[in-house]
């Protein structure tokens, strides 16, 4: 059975509501996911040699795979152990809330991309004589379905942000990055490469402001709970008798 947190602090005041408890060793292995994945498929694209159609791409990949080292950083240096404060409580938060912003969210926006370009690579497919090449039209979008369930995780209060931001700032975000992921793929798809690598470039900015003032959120909310936790009343010894 879950422990019920306080949420009135001994200054008679709310207590801001932190993530819950998580296990660090499930997010460790996230970050391992989130590192070699991203990483394996930009060297794959490197070897491709096709730089005009899959530049931004790349980038994508390697920003979600650097990404993922900070954000085992972050859980690593997480303690509730003697000697633990405010900042090492939140470890494992804003390692979380750096893979689910600086991670997931780049990937998500370079595998339409990265799709259409391996099913359209001429140096990865052979060209039969007289065979007829068969387009994949519309269900090149099919990847790009990923995008729905992640704004469901963070949309229905299981991302970090959730505990960030009010509710209606975190619809906005979110928004905000689902319409930055769609027009940057509509860019790419009508080879706009300019206008797509505007697109990322705020995408990615974006993410990096919203994951700073997160981590920094984190870390005042927990100070607040440190500092005005109702005090635990030491229990009476027991009578030898």
């Amino acid at each position: 059975m879950s422990k019920e947190r306080p949420t009135i602090g001994a200054d008679g005041q709310p207590l801001p509501v932190m993530p819950p408890d998580r296990d660090g060793r499930v997010w460790a292995k996230q970050v391992r996911v989130m590192f070699y994945t991203p990483g394996f498929l930009a060297i794959l694209l490197l070897k491709v040699g096709e730089p005009t159609a899959f530049g931004i791409t790349v980038e994508l990949l390697m920003l979600a795979s650097m990404s993922a080292i900070v954000a085992g950083l972050f859980i690593g240096a997480h303690s509730n152990e003697a000697g633990a404060d405010h900042t090492s409580r939140v470890g494992v938060a804003s390692g979380a809330l750096v893979l689910e912003l600086l991670a997931a969210v780049p990937l998500l926006c370079a595998v339409p991309s990265l799709f259409h370009e391996l099913a359209n690579s001429k140096l990865l497919h052979s060209v039969t004589t007289g065979a007829t090449g068969v387009p994949l039209g519309v269900t090149e979008l099919l990847p790009a379905v990923a995008i729905l369930p992640f704004m469901v995780y963070q949309l229905s209060g299981f991302g970090t942000l959730h505990y960030v931001v009010s509710r209606q700032v975190n619809w906005a975000i979110n928004l905000a990055v689902l319409g930055l992921i769609v027009g940057a793929t509509a860019a790419n798809r009508m080879a706009e490469f300019g206008l797509e690598k505007a697109l990322v470039a705020l995408l990615a900015i974006f993410m990096a402001l919203v994951t700073g003032y997160g981590v920094m959120k984190l870390r005042q909310m927990q100070a607040i709970v440190d500092s005005n936790s109702p005090r635990k009343e030491p229990k009476e010894p027991k009578d030898p008798k």
